[in-house]
């Protein structure tokens, strides 16, 4: 018997921190982030991260449990919330996995196997170093040369995930998009609902310009501040987040506070619409229309319930 998961996901400001609430209480279950930037201790305005009021005393896995100094990628992302689920199963409770880290998602629900990857320390190096030297661009376009599946899913900035699939090429000769795609036919080892919540784009390019005006009316500009003067550097990968390195980028003297929001809001806009695309290739998942429902959370959370048919209590 396949042990039963939830997934609710769906792209930034789309409303997911309010429903995962209600959506545990129904299910009897606990909540997994599926979030990159929320794992960081100190970044709480930029991640929009869930507050312990919030939280309503749901427990709560995978936020505030790393520095910003510490690293986070999809293989320590996936062996966490592994460990997670076994002590949620334990306690008879369910695990509801909830973000917008598509890849996170996959690896976790597929249970992709990263240890068959080559890895090569020197070879990584070699690559950081170029991008420092010749600029995101350069490598990205050395990318599209071998792997132009994996350069076409991957952003120039995303400089990891970049220097990851040329790793693994230069090492392998393979393409990881290639590799990839063969570990996303692996069934998964879980009884699954992978349900996705969608907005008409003009309502959610609205919620996620009013909310970058509330992250700078909670003192943003602040937060930032803070962690530049304990010593975190745009370098390090928590610094490169959508808020972050733009706020940055303006405490530096490199633009203006009006600049660096509206990059943004205008990045957040693009990284939304990447995170629908990557949703909709997705096998398997049910969509949900908050904007047809109007926002309501209650019709929203009846209808996840029906399309789940699922109701542990």
């Amino acid at each position: 018997m396949k042990k039963p998961f939830v997934v609710l996901a769906g792209p930034t400001a789309v409303g997911k921190t309010e429903l995962s609430i209600s959506l545990a209480k129904k299910l009897d279950a606990e909540i997994i982030s599926a979030d990159s930037m929320q794992v960081y201790r100190q970044m709480n305005i930029g991640s929009a991260k869930i507050t312990q009021e919030e939280m309503q005393g749901i427990p709560h896995h995978l936020i505030d449990v790393l520095n910003p100094d510490e690293e986070f990628h999809v293989v320590r992302f996936q062996e966490m919330a592994k460990k997670a689920m076994e002590e949620i199963y334990a306690r008879g409770r369910l695990p509801l996995l909830v973000g917008g880290t598509g890849f996170y998602i996959q690896a976790l629900l597929y249970d992709i196997d990263f240890q068959a990857a080559g890895e090569s320390e020197e070879i990584r190096s070699s690559l950081l170093k170029e991008a420092r030297e010749k600029g995101n661009q350069v490598l990205h376009d050395r990318l599209r040369q071998v792997d132009e599946a994996a350069a076409l899913a991957i952003h120039p900035n995303n400089v990891k995930r970049v220097i990851r699939a040329l790793e693994f090429y230069l090492t392998t000769g393979r393409q990881i998009s290639r590799h990839n795609a063969e570990q996303k036919k692996r069934q998964s080892p879980y009884d699954f609902r992978y349900i996705v919540l969608h907005a008409r784009r003009e309502e959610l390019y609205r919620r996620i310009d009013l909310r970058v005006d509330r992250m700078l009316e909670a003192g943003l500009v602040e937060e930032v501040r803070a962690l530049r003067d304990q010593g975190y550097t745009k370098e390090m990968v928590s610094m490169q987040g959508l808020g972050y390195k733009e706020i940055l980028d303006y405490l530096e003297g490199n633009s203006s506070l009006s600049e660096a929001v509206y990059r943004i809001k205008r990045d957040t806009r693009h990284f939304a619409k990447r995170q629908l695309t990557w949703f909709r290739r997705e096998p398997d998942v049910i969509w949900v229309d908050k904007t047809e429902l109007g926002y309501r959370e209650d019709a929203v959370l009846e209808q996840v319930l029906q399309y789940m048919n699922w109701d542990r209590k």
